[in-house]
């Protein structure tokens, strides 16, 4: 009898392992993405094919940014960034579900190790009193509220779910998507936050820098005040000059403070990206002296393929596309037949003192079972084509991200190129304009020049020297966000 259960029971199991090889679900196959072979606006000449160079994106912020407060700024916010310590966290919880999934392969064991029951009837229950009980105990049993199925137990009982159609498998395909997901939004928070701090810090530059300029532009309107002033007291100029030079001169001082309050904020801005309270920050280089033509120009972007397997949040999304096609099988095998088997084991005795009175009070068994649903109104077949739709978005968000990264890349290459074009005129105007102010202040001094004129140039000289400053401030910000759009700013010379 029992040689005939146990075949009975290996039958089954060799059935289930047959049947574990028709797999639930398709696995992942990466969309056909479309993308060009290179990107446009791209200088070809500077990156010819096949030419052993480095990409941008290899690049870790420490080699990339060569201005050691910047770089420090970066160190500090990546280790003490609100944003960068909730994303870990996050990482450390698809880390736990991760070594969940993982499990889902072995049975389920629980432990019993004191289930006393006391069961009271009266009689107009259907049954009696367990007479076993009452003859132990040497009592008579009442007419109400007597023993029925008093029980003393403590178990162990194990239960496993075969994994038949690999839908566990596929639950852990999900779940090792989602825990690289986190990683790589982890990388993309880094790159935001990285790109966000340098753009700062040379929104803070241009500001210094302006903030000079103003300051010698006063100066200047000053000296012309006096000189307007003396003329005046000489008889050779009108009390309006005095007064038209004096408004010039109010528009210069009243941009000092606005610069000051600017660069505070600004100072505070970048403090609370670093996790820092509001406070100063130290500056070691002038906008002027950086050079917004070094090498780091003539690294290659590389194709718009290989930002594919750089760029967090392309890798993202393809790993929300990765989990949800998982899912696809998940809800499948769901519809599909379960097979589990039950075992259990332990001491159970109607008398608390025969409890572990062994093997007296053994008991013992097991149990196997396939189910099938059949109708639960329409819910499983409404989780799986629901799980096909939702891979279906993933993929469209997929490709869109993937669109969205390609122009990106393309609209900074664009705006390195044109700012260039843009910063060599900004400088010829400059260069013009000073030299404009030296000759008006030469022609007023030889009474060949009005003041209106002076003002006029010193005017256009403050204007263009502020728009230097823009202009140049973002050529950097241009760089920055190229840096950005080809996926770099989260590899560190210490980790990868």
């Amino acid at each position: 009898m029992l040689h005939r259960e146990s075949r009975s029971i290996c039958i089954v199991l060799l059935s289930c392992l047959a049947l574990a090889s028709c797999k639930v679900g398709q696995d992942y196959v990466r969309p056909h993405l479309n993308l060009p072979a290179s990107y446009r606006d791209a200088d070809s000449s500077a990156f010819p094919a096949g030419a052993d160079s480095t990409l941008i994106n290899d690049l870790s912020w420490n080699e990339f940014f060569s201005d050691t407060v910047l770089v420090r700024l970066i160190d500090s916010a990546v280790v003490n960034n609100h944003d960068m310590r909730a994303a870990l966290k996050n990482i450390e919880i698809a880390d736990q579900w991760l070594k969940q999934s993982r499990m889902e392969f072995l049975p389920e064991i629980n432990a019993e190790w004191a289930n006393i029951t006391r069961e009271f009837r009266s009689k107009n229950f259907y049954s009696s009193p367990t007479s076993a009980y009452y003859e132990e105990t040497g009592k008579t049993p009442p007419e109400n509220m007597y023993q029925y199925t008093p029980e003393n137990r403590s178990q162990l009982s194990l239960s496993w779910e075969l994994d038949v159609w690999g839908k566990m498998r596929r639950q852990t395909e999900s779940a090792l998507a989602d825990y690289l997901q986190t990683h790589e939004a982890r990388k993309a928070i880094q790159t935001s936050l990285v790109a966000s701090i340098a753009e700062g810090y040379y929104n803070l530059l241009m500001l210094d820098e302006q903030l000079e300029v103003a300051r010698r532009n006063l100066q200047l309107t000053d000296s012309t005040l006096r000189i307007v002033q003396l003329l005046h007291e000489a008889g050779e100029e009108t009390e309006l000059a005095i007064r038209q030079t004096e408004s010039q001169r109010f528009v210069a001082a009243a941009l000092i403070p606005e610069l000051e309050q600017e660069i505070t904020i600004q100072e505070n801005a970048l403090k609370a990206l670093v996790g820092e309270m509001p406070g100063n920050i130290r500056r070691q280089v002038t906008l002027s002296e950086l050079d917004t033509t070094d090498t780091n120009e003539l690294l290659a972007t590389g194709v718009p393929l290989q930002m594919v397997a750089n760029r967090p949040d392309v890798r993202e999304a393809e790993l929300i596309l990765r989990s949800t096609n998982a899912q696809i099988g998940v809800a499948q095998a769901y519809r599909y037949p379960s097979l589990i088997i039950d075992a259990e084991v332990g001491l159970n005795a109607m008398m608390p003192e025969n409890w572990f009175n062994i093997p007296g009070s053994l008991f013992g068994g097991i149990f196997g079972s396939i189910t099938q649903p059949l109708f639960n109104r329409r819910k499983l077949k409404t989780a799986y084509e629901v799980a096909k739709l939702e891979r279906d978005k993933a993929e469209i968000d997929f490709q869109q991200t993937v669109l969205e990264a390609v122009n990106e890349v393309s609209n900074s290459l664009v705006m390195v190129k044109k700012l260039k074009e843009r910063h060599a005129i900004a400088e010829q105007r400059v260069k013009n304009n000073r030299r404009g102010v030296e000759a008006a202040n030469l022609l007023f001094s030889a009474g060949e020049a009005t003041y209106l004129e002076v003002i006029t140039a010193q005017s256009n000289a403050l204007d263009s020297e502020l728009h230097l400053a823009s202009i140049k401030q973002q050529q950097l910000n241009a760089r920055v966000a190229l840096y950005k759009a080809l996926g770099g700013g989260w590899k560190s010379t210490d980790s990868d």
